[in-house]
C-alpha cells in the first residue's frame, strides 16, 4: 500500500477547501438560513474528525432538495470535492440486495419464506434458515468479514462460491430465528440466489430493475473495478496518525454485501422510490421496513436491508456502509418524505453518521410562524433557568409548583455552565393528554440537550423539562 503523510501545510490547505458549488435546481427548497446550518455542521464534523472530505444530499418533501460536497476527494492532489463523485455506500448495498430478492417474489420466482436449500441446498441447514432470516441477519451464518480492516487473503480475488464454502458451510452460531447478528455471509448468500432466481447477474438485475428506472445513472460495481481517477481516493489512519490511501479489496469480496458506489444524489433517488413507493408493490415496501422478530417475540429493530426505529421522534429506516477507505450513512423518513445521505471517504470515522444525524432534527423544525414564536418563546424560558428565573405567569399552578426553589437553583447550576446554545429546534410535536407536545433539541459544543413542554389549549405551560439527549 503507498502511504502517504500530511504535511501541516498540507493540512491547513485541506482545512480552507471550501465547498464545491451545486447546479441551481437542487438548491431552491431549503431556506439560505438552513443551508447555511448544514454547511457549518458538515464542515465542523470533517474539522474535528480529520475525514478528508463529504458528499451529503438532502431529500424534502420527496424531492431532492440540497447536494453539497466538502473538503478534499484527493488529498495528495488537493482535489476538491464535488457532488458528481461517486463514493463507496458500502454496506448501504445490502438494501439493493434486497430489493431483489422483493423483486423477484414479486415475479413470482422465489418467496422470502422459502428455504435456501431451495437454491443452495449443501449450505449448512440449508433446509432450515429461509431467505427472510438472511436479510434480517437472523440466520445463524457466520460473519466473514467482522474487521473493519482489510487482511492479507482479502487483497486476492475470490468467488462468492469460495466465501460459501469457508463460512456457510461452518456450523450455525446460533439456531435459526432466534438470536440477531450482523452477517455479510448472509447477503453473498442471498446474492446468489438471486443471480440463481433471475438467471443473470446480480447487477444486471439491479440495472435493468432498479437503477434505470429510478434515474440512477452514475452507480458502479467497485467489488469488479476500482473508482475512476475523477472519484475520490479512500483513506485510513493508525490510531491519531496521519491519512494513508486504503487498500483495495480484491475482486469478489464485496459480492451483494457492499459492492456499490454512486454520488449522493443517486442515493437520494432511491430514497425517494422509497418514500414514493414506486419501484416495488406497497406489500413489498411494507416486508422491507417491518422490524423482524425473533422466535422469542422480541424485536430485532431491523428489517430487510435496513434498520427500523425512531429519530427526533420519527419513524426512520437507516443504515451505515463501510469499506475500506470509506464510510456512510443513510436515513430515511417515509412519513415525513424526508432523508438524508452522507458519504465520506475515509473508513472506520464517524464523521458520515455524526453528520447525518445532525442534520436530521434540523429538517424538522418548521417555518409556521405559529411554531416559531412557540420556538422563541421555550429558548426564553431556557436562557430564564440558566440564571434560576422564570416568568411564573407562562406557567399552570402544577408547573409552578415544579419549579420550586431547589428545581431552579439545580436548573441554574447544571445549565448555565454550558453557556449559550449553538443551536434551538424543534424537532416534534404531537397531542397527548388534551395537550400539545412540543420538543426542542439544544445543541452546544460538547453536549446535546432535549427540552420537552406540554401546552393547554389556552396556550398556559403544564410543563417545561430538560435532559440530556439520549
Amino acid at each position: 500500500m503507498t502511504r502517504c503523510r500530511m504535511s501541516l501545510h498540507l493540512f491547513a490547505l485541506i482545512a480552507s477547501v471550501t465547498f464545491a458549488s451545486l447546479s441551481a435546481s437542487a438548491q431552491t427548497q431549503l431556506s439560505p438560513e438552513l443551508r447555511q446550518k448544514i454547511d457549518k455542521l458538515a464542515t465542523d464534523a470533517l474539522a474535528k474528525s480529520g475525514v478528508p472530505s463529504a458528499s451529503v444530499a438532502v431529500v424534502t418533501n420527496g424531492q431532492i432538495a440540497y447536494v453539497q460536497a466538502y473538503g478534499a476527494a484527493r488529498i495528495e492532489s488537493q482535489t476538491s470535492a464535488t457532488p458528481d463523485m461517486r463514493y463507496s455506500i458500502g454496506s448501504i448495498s445490502k438494501q439493493f440486495t434486497a430489493a431483489a430478492i422483493l423483486l423477484l417474489q414479486e415475479q413470482g420466482k422465489l418467496s422470502l419464506d422459502d428455504k435456501v436449500a431451495k437454491f443452495l441446498p449443501d449450505l449448512t441447514r440449508a433446509n432450515e434458515v429461509t431467505i427472510r432470516q438472511l436479510l434480517s441477519h437472523t440466520s445463524g451464518y457466520q460473519d466473514y468479514w467482522p474487521q473493519d480492516y482489510v487482511m492479507p487473503f482479502m487483497l486476492q480475488p475470490v468467488t462468492a462460491r469460495k466465501i460459501l464454502d469457508i463460512w456457510a458451510r461452518k456450523p450455525l452460531d446460533f439456531d435459526p430465528g432466534t438470536k440477531w447478528q450482523y452477517s455479510n455471509t448472509n447477503y453473498v448468500i442471498a446474492g446468489v440466489i438471486v443471480e440463481k432466481a433471475a438467471r443473470m447477474p446480480l447487477l444486471q438485475f439491479l440495472r435493468e430493475k432498479v437503477f434505470t428506472p429510478l434515474d440512477m445513472k452514475s452507480v458502479m460495481n467497485i467489488d469488479q473495478e476500482k473508482l475512476g481517477e475523477t472519484d475520490p481516493t479512500g483513506y485510513m489512519r493508525y490510531a491519531l496518525g496521519p491519512l494513508h490511501p486504503a487498500p483495495k479489496e480484491g475482486k469478489g469480496w464485496l459480492f451483494a454485501a457492499g459492492e456499490l458506489a454512486m454520488p449522493a444524489r443517486d442515493l437520494a433517488r432511491w430514497d425517494i422510490s422509497i418514500i414514493d413507493r414506486k419501484l416495488m408493490k406497497p406489500a413489498s415496501y411494507q416486508q422491507l421496513e417491518t422490524d423482524v422478530l425473533l422466535k422469542n417475540g422480541l424485536g430485532t429493530h431491523y428489517g430487510l436491508g435496513v434498520s427500523v426505529g425512531t429519530e427526533a421522534g420519527h419513524r426512520a429506516l437507516s443504515h451505515g456502509g463501510e469499506v475500506s477507505g470509506f464510510t456512510s450513512e443513510n436515513i430515511v423518513f417515509p412519513d415525513e418524505r424526508v432523508a438524508v445521505v452522507v458519504l465520506t471517504n475515509q473508513d472506520a470515522a464517524g464523521a458520515a453518521g455524526d453528520i447525518a444525524h445532525g442534520i436530521a432534527p434540523l429538517l424538522f423544525t418548521t417555518n409556521d410562524p405559529a411554531t416559531a414564536g412557540k420556538q422563541e418563546q421555550a429558548r426564553k424560558i431556557f436562557d430564564g433557568l440558566q440564571h434560576g428565573t422564570i416568568d411564573r405567569s407562562l406557567f399552570t399552578d402544577n408547573a409552578n409548583y415544579y419549579f420550586s426553589e431547589q428545581a431552579l437553583k439545580d436548573f441554574a447550576s447544571s445549565l448555565a455552565p454550558l453557556g449559550t446554545p449553538q443551536e434551538f429546534n424543534q424537532v416534534h410535536q404531537a397531542l397527548r393528554g388534551g395537550m400539545t407536545l412540543r420538543v426542542y433539541r439544544i445543541k452546544f459544543d460538547k453536549k446535546v440537550l432535549r427540552a420537552w413542554t406540554y401546552e393547554l389549549p389556552d396556550g398556559k405551560l403544564e410543563q417545561y423539562q430538560v435532559a440530556e439527549e439520549d
